[in-house]
């Protein structure tokens, strides 16, 4: 190929290694994690490869969890997740590989129409790649098939539905700040996000998968962790920001801001602080008060 530059530095430096190797890539294909695989020597027991799984950046085509199947069919290597990773490093040994390039058949030029990438050598000593490594290391999960295969199921399903978020800038762009709350009953969001949602009728599975392709969060989370992210998510939208700085939020004042800055329906807008209401009660400590217009309060009820 006149445009495989890049596979072939990757290729190179694998074919090199003698005790262990290293993949670090946002995105990685399928097919270019079986042929990096391949062009570790046989010697090679240890390999360790670090990406990152969306649901929404699965569903656009820009990475596959499936290498989680390939890499327990070949036996040495490892998966494991970090959700805020940007950084590409190809390590062997004490040999290391660092720029732009992921994972894929356009990265690496093993299709038609390559991007242009740039990979430099440096040693994998280096203190940049071992604070990248150490970074990593704080933060990232074990993956696995039971959660690779819960992930391509959840981005099929996205991938069908015309209202899904879209990834223009595959891992770039940030579309929280369009977000609002779609799913009644907030308590169906962990059992989607883990994968039980058999008896969830379509539509409103529809509606829970665009709610946590929104939020953006991170797979394999306990249940408090995950509602903690999706809290956090709350607390950025700025119509209820004052909640969390005053403790009180009324519902008047979020439905006019919400109407005007979402350019939304006075319909819409109620009904969608009602939602932010519900999973507020449900993830955070609020309460509702019937104080002329009705305000959500931070703190138990006391009854």
């Amino acid at each position: 190929m006149a445009n495989d530059h890049i596979w072939r530095q990757i290729e190179q430096l694998l074919a090199g290694a003698t005790q262990h190797v290293v993949l670090i890539a946002p995105f990685i294909k399928k097919e270019v994690f079986r042929a990096a695989l391949g062009a570790i020597p046989a010697r090679v027991e240890e390999i360790r490869c670090v990406t990152r799984w969306s649901v929404a950046e699965v569903a656009a085509g820009v990475s596959d969890p499936e290498i989680a199947e390939i890499a327990e069919a070949d036996g040495r290597a490892r998966i494991e997740l970090c959700h805020n990773l940007h950084a590409k490093l190809y390590i062997a040994d004490d040999r290391c590989l660092h720029g732009s390039a992921n994972l894929t058949g356009r990265a690496t030029g093993r299709v038609p129409d390559a991007n242009i990438e740039l990979l430099l050598e440096t040693d994998a000593g280096h203190p940049e790649v071992q604070r990248v490594l150490e970074a990593i290391e704080t933060t990232c999960v074990p993956a696995s098939v039971d959660l690779a295969r819960q992930i391509r199921e959840q981005a099929d399903l996205l991938q069908t539905d015309d209202d899904a978020p879209k990834v223009l800038i595959a891992g770039q762009d940030r579309i929280l700040g369009h977000w609002l709350p779609e799913t009644r009953n907030p308590e169906r969001l962990y059992r989607v996000y883990t994968g039980r949602h058999r008896n969830i009728g379509g539509h409103v599975l529809a509606g829970v998968l665009r709610d946590l392709a929104h939020l953006d969060v991170p797979p394999g989370l306990s249940e408090q962790a995950f509602g903690e992210t999706v809290l956090a998510g709350l607390r950025s939208m700025p119509e209820i920001r004052r909640l969390f700085q005053v403790g009180t939020l009324n519902m008047d004042d979020a439905k006019r801001e919400l109407a005007a800055s979402r350019a939304c329906t006075e319909e819409q807008a109620q009904r969608a602080v009602e939602t932010i209401a519900q999973w507020l009660h449900y993830f955070a400590e609020v309460h509702l008060v019937p104080v002329g217009p009705w305000e959500i309060r931070q703190g138990r009820e006391i009854k």
